[in-house]
């Protein structure tokens, strides 16, 4: 422990004395531990390189104190690639640009940090792309891809990272310069050291037969090192780097082959029997010359089914078993040709031909989402990577998935296979029993298994991901011994004194060693309200696979998460980089009060844009509550936790009459007071404070009298912001539920969701408060009268939290009752929305209403009407008590910059729709411009102002 306390000093002394950007607390090593694979290996510290200057010193560092170098990209490698037990390099924070695009040449040049979706749409409007795109491509490095030479999709059409890479410019561990290229001829050329280029040549010398006969037997044989390309009659060292993971060089610079985008693309679907089938019938789809070929079976379909119900799945044709293809090319005669008959080419027991661009795109998030989803296995257990790429030659894949769902159930486990059949790659996850004592063991024995059933078809261990440190001990089973060594000379001549990367390929570490969720004692006491991981938070929280969907921009798919992360591109803002700290907490690792949790856990928005968004079904918010209420349980709380927390409680006793509002509006009104009041609430000088209406809704609501005639009854949850602050809002509502037949009553006052009190981990009082509700609301949602909530979050409280919170027959009743005005509407018979032809809308959904309640009715709604709509994703950036506390106003800010207020800026006369009130205030905050309820604009003249 002395030696790696001493180490761990020199290096934070090198790297300061360099002058480098680095962190080496223990939430960001938790943080950094790990990547998308199953593996856990804290770095002693992680270095953001600012320009390729820093790459060399921080190299220099590492090679002076002898220190292991692990170079990281996006973070996504799925067998343990970027991660080691010395100084990461994480080149996305800030070597990530686009350097150049030459659409003429059709090649660009790139950092390496270089997102995948950053080039695109870079390239885009040029009219080129980047042909590789591989399922993880919104979050995703151009240099992860070459470390591990990723695919994609579309890898019948357009191939390999390594077909599409032009030059590269790498840092080797002496420090020296290596680049590599090609001459005007297409003729590989390459710039380094001569000692370097000659031992190469010696060593592939040394193992000439082994490497002209063990490789390049089928297009997805990525095992290993591409040595076949160190043969004399092609010595292309660029193409020899590619897929070496980081362990041969540090690239700083990688130029790209651009393709052209086809002008039509039809996906045929098909539908098999079973997977087998399936994996039979791609090699004779190949022949249709498609640009991808996709399979999966009824097992993902069901995965996705549980987590976000049956509207999630888009219509497949029959069987249980599919098959997504993609005819493409620029002739649509041709296109429409060819899907035709391979529709009918009678290969399974349906085909459905899908030309519109939105359906494809519903049909391929499946595929997209495929490692998140299978996260979770068919018994509902966490599945984890192992052999998770593995691949044949295409015309064995069928044998081979039968054999392989053989082994499976042989070792009692589940999975649920799917990948790029065309090429005879299959991607899975199992649900290894790491929690027991001997899951090791079992870990061992299946892999080193179904290895050796891979080696029996002639497969590769890894056809897309890399080899790292879940396969490096596994290759003797593919290869040679002689093939072996060819590699430990490769790795010799290229790092002698195995600084990159150690542990993954050559001399590999145990695939069982370093497991994360192996022989670990939980602190499975800790208390937790989410009950779909059966109250174990440890469970909860390891959800979170690395998949990395949250450090994408998801607003193209409509998608919220991760708004914070865009905001401020740091991994601890990230739902990733916060499940990482918070796993380590239920290690006992880190404490709850930790500076490094609440740093990870402060920008959090409470969104709960990850609920829906994030393929493994990781809730943030509601981890981040518990955090707050396990923090500061017995303990004196921020004062926001107090006025924010607490602020229904205000709002009762300033809606009391319209003296108490005026007076309470003068606290936050009058120049020198309000700056006290505000300083005193915890609540940032630069926002401005809602007033308390001087009339609330309740005090409204006592005056009216039921309208006469039989009506369908209803109970109108009228939340505290309705009430005190937008009771306008309200009594459209109330307008609307008549107008459309409805009569609606209230329930008694002091009825409230406990919101305020869940979002800053007051969860003992929340509890309290909504199981009071529940209890109130149970009788009239078991005689089948809707509950029709005004503002969606205090409605999602009903729908979701209340239930995990409660858990009670109550809390279920009164959640399958629960309604949001548009919903109740959209069921309605003979009711018609009023015509808005003419008008333009810009619509913001509130997070919780798009994670929790679903805004297809709105949309549906709205199309009634007539309007022009836009509908915005992503987060306004107040999000209830968080836009206006102190130390958040910035990110507030950025978030509201990253959807809403540029679609504001750009469409200024357009009525702004937004059902939240944070929604609404944050719009009259930063843009000083109204905006309505749904109720406000549905509602009849009477009422609409």
């Amino acid at each position: 422990m002395l030696h790696v306390t001493a180490q761990m000093t020199d290096v934070a002394g090198a790297l300061t004395r360099a002058g480098l950007e680095f962190r080496d607390d223990a939430a960001t090593k938790a943080m950094y531990s790990t990547d998308a694979s199953l593996y856990r290996i804290p770095p002693l510290a992680v270095v953001r390189p600012r320009h390729v200057d820093e790459v060399a010193a921080t190299l220099e560092v590492a090679r002076a104190l002898g220190v292991p170098l692990t170079s990281r990209g996006g973070g996504t490698s799925i067998a343990g690639n970027a991660i080691g037990r010395g100084i990461v390099v994480d080149f996305s924070r800030h070597l990530g640009r686009v350097l150049d695009i030459d659409a003429g040449s059709r090649r660009a040049v790139v950092e390496p940090g270089t997102v995948h979706a950053v080039l695109q749409k870079a390239a885009l409007p040029l009219g080129v792309r980047f042909g590789p795109d591989p399922s993880s491509h919104p979050r995703c490095t151009i240099g992860g891809m070459i470390g591990n030479n990723a695919c994609g999709n579309r890898a019948l059409g357009y191939g390999r990272t390594s077909d599409n890479v032009l030059a590269m410019t790498h840092l080797l561990a002496n420090g020296q310069t290596l680049r590599t290229g090609y001459d005007a001829a297409g003729a590989p050329t390459v710039d380094g050291p001569a000692q370097l280029l000659t031992d190469l040549r010696a060593a592939t010398g040394r193992h000439l037969a082994s490497a002209r006969t063990e490789f390049d037997r089928f297009g997805r044989q990525l095992s290993g090192y591409a040595v076949q390309h160190l043969l004399p009659e092609r010595f292309d060292v660029g193409q020899a780097l590619i897929g070496s993971e980081g362990t041969l060089g540090v690239l700083t610079e990688a130029t790209v082959r651009l393709v052209t985008d086809p002008a039509h693309r039809i996906l045929v679907a098909i539908g098999f029997r079973d997977i087998v089938a399936a994996g039979e019938a791609a090699p004779t789809v190949v022949t249709f010359s498609p640009t991808a070929c996709e399979g999966m079976d009824e097992r993902l379909v069901d995965v996705l089914r549980n987590r976000r119900g049956d509207a999630a799945v888009p219509p497949l044709p029959r069987g249980g078993a599919w098959l997504f293809v993609e005819i493409a090319g620029d002739d649509r005669a041709d296109v429409l040709d060819r899907s035709r008959r391979l529709a009918a080419a009678d290969l399974g027991v349906e085909s459905l031909l899908v030309e519109e661009p939105a359906a494809q795109a519903r049909l391929w998030r499946i595929r997209e989402d495929g490692a998140g989803l299978a996260g979770r296995a068919p018994s509902g257990r966490p599945a984890w990577p192992g052999l998770e790429d593995a691949a044949v030659p295409p015309e064995r894949l069928g044998a081979y998935l039968a054999r392989f769902d053989g082994l499976v159930a042989e070792y009692g486990m589940t999975a649920a296979p799917y990948g790029h059949f065309g090429d005879g790659c299959m991607h899975v996850r199992l649900d290894f029993p790491l929690d027991r004592a001997d899951g090791t063991h079992v870990l061992r024995a299946f892999l080193t298994a179904a290895a050796g059933l891979v080696a029996e078809f002639g497969g590769s261990i890894s056809g897309e991901h890399g080899d790292g440190r879940a396969r490096g001990e596994l290759l003797s089973l593919m290869y040679s011994p002689d093939a072996i060594a060819l590699f430990g000379a490769v790795k010799h001549a290229f790092d002698p004194g195995d600084l990159l990367n150690p542990g993954v390929l050559v001399d590999p570490d145990p695939f069982d060693a370093d497991v994360r969720p192996a022989g670990v004692s939980y602190r499975r006491e800790l208390a937790f309200l989410y009950q779909h991981d059966r109250g174990d938070l440890a469970e909860a929280v390891h959800r979170c696979t690395g998949v990395g969907k949250c450090r994408a921009d998801n607003s193209a798919s409509g998608g919220v998460m991760c708004p914070s992360y865009l905001a401020t591109r740091e991994e601890k803002d990230s739902t990733r980089g916060r499940a990482r700290v918070l796993q380590d907490v239920v290690r006992g690792e880190l404490d709850w009060r930790a500076p490094g949790v609440h740093d990870a856990l402060d920008l959090c928005l409470s969104c709960k844009g990850c609920a829906s968004d994030c393929p493994t079904g990781i809730d943030m918010a509601t981890y981040k509550s518990e955090a707050l209420h396990q923090s500061y349980r017995g303990r004196v709380r921020p004062r926001s936790h107090y006025t924010l927390g607490w602020l229904p409680r205000w709002a009762r006793l300033a809606g009391r009459s319209a003296l108490t509002a005026r007076v309470a509006n003068a606290a936050t009104r009058l120049p020198g007071l309000k700056r006290l009041s505000l300083a005193l609430a915890g609540v940032d000088a630069r926002r401005s404070v809602p007033e308390f209406a001087s009339t609330s809704f309740r005090r409204w609501w006592s005056r009216q009298r039921p309208v006469a005639g039989t009506r369908t009854p209803v109970l109108l949850f009228v939340d505290s912001f309705s009430d005190a602050f937008s009771p306008e809002a309200a009594r459209a509502v109330v307008d609307v539920l008549r107008d459309a037949g409805y009569e609606p009553t209230l329930p008694d006052p002091g009825t409230c969701c406990g919101l305020t009190w869940i979002t800053t981990g007051q969860l003992d009082a929340a509890k309290r408060i909504l199981g009071r509700t529940v209890s109130r609301f149970a009788a009239a949602a078991r005689d089948g009268i809707p509950i029709v909530g005004v503002e969606p979050s205090c409605t999602a409280v009903l729908r979701s939290d209340a239930l995990e919170l409660l858990g009670s027959a109550d809390a279920e009743a009164v959640a399958g009752a629960t309604v949001t005005l548009a919903e109740l509407l959209d069921r309605t018979p003979g009711w018609t929305p009023p015509d808005l032809t003419g008008t333009t809308v810009v619509a913001q959904p509130h997070c919780h209403h798009h994670a929790v309640l679903g805004w297809q009715a709105d949309a549906r709604l709205l199309a009634r009407t007539g309007a022009t709509v836009r509908t915005l994703s992503g987060c306004c950036g107040l999000a209830g008590n968080f836009g206006v506390e102190l130390g958040h106003y910035d990110v507030s800010v950025a978030v509201a910059g990253q959807q809403l207020l540029p679609a504001l800026d750009a469409d200024p006369d357009a009525v702004v729709l937004a059902d939240g009130f944070s929604c609404r205030t944050q719009v009259a905050d930063l843009r000083d411009r109204p905006s309505v309820h749904l109720a406000q604009l549905l509602a009849p003249p009477r009422s609409a102002g």
